[in-house]
């Protein structure tokens, strides 16, 4: 079918914000930090996976794990559970997978300038690529008496829906695993999903937390690991790949709302395909070169763009000896077919970078693709050394960039490909194109501040915690200062974005200024505890800066005029802490039974209740006091029965109740 122009406009996708957790990167400027230098992050095996030494043999025999290294994620266990209402005990006992996703998704929404609260309601819908639940498989391999109620938290359908939960999202909201072509296949539902209407803004995601060695033994079983844990794409010496962790999330929107709405357009995903190779190789397990060149043809054909004008291709790219030359092969084929002898297809691989982050790997690539694009520049694939002799390079108009180099200038938006292949045999091509915020000089001189003039604005800052607040504060002070992220935007739009594109939460401060210099000197003034002195034009703004500061809410309209546009801000400024089975919070063992209990089992902060609050109020429900009458019994042989803490109703009842139980075993 051949698509208008108007056609193709009105189905297009925009991405419009991006968060991630992945080897060497918490964020998406991190990642492409890694990208650009043509670093391998994969790293040795912590021992809070599993023990390397005891399973490693480069020799493979059964049982044996065949390689040390893979892709690991930093700080795995660390979460900010105080921010989303969860006790110490509810964080613990809660498949970090689900807490990474949670911190991830807010991070999203933030770059996106989506407001959570103002979502909350919608059909907003949530696709999740996930193959596993590594938390909960290795509590049930502790025995089955260890089995809790709180192990139902952890089921993979939950992935999804507790994200829909927690935001109060109430569209689609599903688990897809087609295994490592997850997280493409999800963006291909999302997709649809807009197009249709049926959802006016998807929360994308590909997730992936490798707790066990069981698919790595399984792997060196049947030669797909790479012996020394790096993915070699495209190399002679390519011999499988090597696993990694990885938390991807995108936010999509239709380009024509998102353009409406003065959302900033990261990326167009114009089409997307999916298919399965059926019977056309020999073996269910085989990848066949006719299913990947018919999802590359239907792919392109939904998007409406030629295959011989894409400008770079995002490959599956695992490093396998059997998938490379077939993907090569179907590449060369679709995609060379009518292009120029002196434009050849840029062909990379993010998984040479931080490995193959499986159900999370292609929303790796599809990050990876939007970086590459806003910056103008391809990055190295890496190992690449002698090129794999079962490729025919002098007949295929391909090229696997091993250098930094820049994207050509074709006078057009920049067009790429993204693929993802999954043993379920489920192949899965997305077709992107560039967005607004092309390069980063073109992107600084857009939005560029312009001279310094007298106009004075309001700059709202708010946070979960004290501790947050004050973070985020200094967190603007280098965002704002020289060599920041915000030190080229106009102050209006940082103002205007924080102040209508951010969630409001309960510990404020606001400060005002004519330029950035005097917003730094005010927020250095808060954070010192000092007076800023504001000059006259500032002073103007005193009874807002009150308001907001009170909590009361703020007309932020009369302030901004239309000009004004949305741009990326600071990230929230975690307050994490460990949370892992087995090892106790650092201040567990200080102060009284009922603070140790309270502390393990309620919701929010000690500072925020006090002997008269309902524990109803603060967390304290049926489950958790089955849990603390476990624990009772457990840590300090206190048989008690659950009636008896059904019937507390307030903390200082269950204080009481608790100095009591002490008392009587003195």
């Amino acid at each position: 079918m051949k698509w208008s122009k108007a056609d193709i406009e009105a189905r297009s996708v925009a991405v419009i914000g991006m968060a991630c957790r992945f080897p060497g990167a918490s964020g998406a400027d991190e990642l492409w930090d890694l990208l650009r230098d043509g670093a391998d992050v994969t790293s040795e095996t912590p021992p809070d996976r599993y023990d390397v030494d005891a399973l490693y043999s480069s020799a493979g025999g059964t049982g044996t794990i065949g390689s040390r290294r893979a892709g690991y994620v930093d700080g795995m266990a660390d979460f900010d559970a105080e921010f989303f209402g969860m006790s110490h005990n509810e964080a613990v006992d809660l498949d970090p997978q689900h807490r990474l996703l949670m911190m991830a998704t807010w991070e999203a929404l933030e770059d996106a300038g989506q407001r959570p609260d103002a979502l909350a309601g919608s059909r907003t819908s949530v696709f999740v690529g996930n193959t596993r639940s590594d938390f909960l498989e290795r509590q049930f391999r502790q025995g089955l008496e260890s089995v809790t109620a709180s192990a139902f938290h952890n089921f993979r359908p939950l992935l999804p829906a507790r994200i829909s939960y927690v935001f109060d999202f109430r569209g689609p909201s599903i688990v897809v695993d087609t295994a490592c072509s997850s997280s493409l296949a999800a963006v291909h539902a999302a997709v649809q999903s807009l197009r249709t209407k049926e959802s006016p803004l998807a929360v994308v995601a590909g997730v992936n937390l490798a707790l066990r060695p069981d698919e790595g033994v399984m792997m060196t079983q049947s030669g797909t690991l790479a012996g020394d844990g790096r993915s070699k794409f495209g190399d002679a010496d390519a011999d499988g790949f090597a696993p990694s962790d990885g938390v991807g999330v995108v936010i999509l929107k239709p380009l024509a709302e998102a353009r409406a709405d003065g959302d900033r357009i990261r990326a167009v995903i114009r089409g997307s395909a999916v298919s399965n190779d059926g019977r056309t190789s020999e073996s269910l397990l085989t990848p066949s070169v006719a299913g990947q060149t018919e999802v590359l043809r239907w792919a392109y054909e939904d998007a409406g763009v030629s295959p011989a004008d894409v400008d770079f291709v995002e490959a599956h790219g695992t490093g396998s000896p059997a998938f490379d030359p077939v993907e090569f092969t179907a590449l060369g084929e679709v995609l060379g077919e009518g292009r120029p002898s002196d434009r050849p297809l840029f062909i990379g691989s993010v998984k040479t970078n931080i490995g193959h982050a499986e159900a999370a790997g292609s929303m790796a690539g599809l990050m990876k693709t939007v970086l590459c694009m806003e910056h103008g520049q391809m990055p190295p694939s890496l190992h690449l050394n002698t090129p794999n002799p079962l490729v025919a390079w002098g007949e295929l108009p391909l090229e696997v960039p091993t250098k930094l180099q820049d994207l050509p200038d074709r006078g057009r938006p920049v067009l790429a490909g993204i693929t993802g292949q999954g043993a379920s045999c489920l192949n899965a091509h997305l077709v992107v194109a560039q967005g607004d915020t092309h390069t980063a000089d073109s992107h600084a001189t857009l939005l560029r501040r312009p001279m310094r003039s007298n106009k004075a604005y309001v700059l709202p800052i708010s946070a979960r915690s004290p501790e947050a607040l004050d973070a985020l504060a200094r967190a603007y002070t280098e965002y704002l200062g020289p060599g920041g992220a915000g030190a080229d935007l106009a102050l209006r739009d940082i103002c205007f974005s924080a102040a209508t594109r951010r969630q409001h939460h309960a510990h404020r401060l606001a400060v005002t200024g004519t330029s950035h210099e005097e917003m730094i000197a005010a927020l250095d003034c808060c954070l010192t505890g000092t007076d800023p002195g504001y000059g006259k034009q500032a002073r103007t703004l005193t009874p807002v800066v009150e308001r907001y500061r009170n909590g009361e809410a703020v007309d932020w309209d009369p302030l901004f005029r239309s000009r004004c546009r949305f741009v990326p801000l600071p990230n929230y400024q975690w307050q994490t802490k460990r949370y892992w089975p087995g090892e106790k919070a650092a201040e567990e063992d200080a102060g009284d039974l009922a603070s140790a209990v309270l502390r393990e089992h309620a919701r929010t902060s000690h500072t925020e209740f006090t002997d008269s609050s309902l524990l109803s109020d603060i967390g304290i429900d049926s489950l958790a006091r089955l849990q603390i009458v476990v624990k009772l019994a457990s840590d300090h042989n206190y048989e008690v029965e659950a009636e008896e803490l059904a019937e507390l109703r307030t903390v200082g009842e269950l204080r009481n109740w608790l100095d009591a139980l002490e008392a009587q075993t003195v």
